[in-house]
């Protein structure tokens, strides 16, 4: 089974944590990691861009002129998309971006993915992370630690209001609980760091 060390606050080994081979020494195509970021990404998008047709635009209810007689071409409403100020042809409409994607090939490639952050030493688990007070200070001491500096992603598995709060204003630091991991979150850092607590939990949600 693949063993990580569980350590403290101030990067003291406490004890040594066996994790489930099945999710931290996962093998399967990197294309995985692709489609999850891909379809993450996708579901981003609003999709509120819109224009109108001449049905949405406001006036032209009158005919401009009468059919015959004028030697003027037809026209029935001086809202055409061939008129200044008319509606657009085939313009942009609301829509849905999100694409499909399967529970199993998303818990796939987030096993693909963790079993690369234990493999390459970027994940770090901790004994707990309970913090004496919500200020940044005291969390910019635990990053300094465990000498962190770049983009960092941490994970517990209970509502830590002094953890949230302290970590919040730090640029490059993002806070996820257990249910709200993805895998675009674990891609971008460069460093994630978890309690002992909320890797169980994640590790029984990922063997299912």
């Amino acid at each position: 089974m693949a063993e990580v060390e569980v350590k403290n606050l101030k990067n003291k080994v406490v004890e040594k944590l066996k994790l489930a081979d099945q999710v931290f020494n996962y093998s399967a195509s990197e294309t995985l990691v692709w489609e999850a970021v891909r379809a993450y990404l996708a579901a981003q998008r609003k999709g509120t861009h819109a224009t109108k047709g001449r049905a949405q635009v406001r006036g032209g209810g009158r005919k401009p002129w009468r059919q015959k007689g004028t030697g003027r071409a037809r026209a029935g409403t001086i809202r055409s998309p061939l008129w200044r100020a008319g509606g657009t042809t085939f313009g942009p409409t609301p829509r849905n971006y999100t694409q499909a994607f399967p529970k199993k090939k998303r818990r796939g490639a987030m096993k693909l993915v963790l079993s690369d952050k234990l493999r390459n030493q970027s994940l770090t688990v901790l004994e707990d992370f309970s913090l004496e007070s919500h200020r940044t200070q005291e969390f910019l001491s635990v990053l300094e630690n465990f000498k962190l500096d770049k983009k960092v992603l941490l994970m517990d598995d209970r509502e830590n209001r002094n953890l949230y709060l302290s970590s919040r204003n730090v640029p490059g630091v993002k806070l996820v609980a257990t249910g709200g991991l993805n895998v675009y979150d674990l891609m971008n850092c460069r460093h994630f760091l978890v309690t002992k607590r909320a890797i169980l939990a994640l590790q029984e949600v990922l063997q299912r």
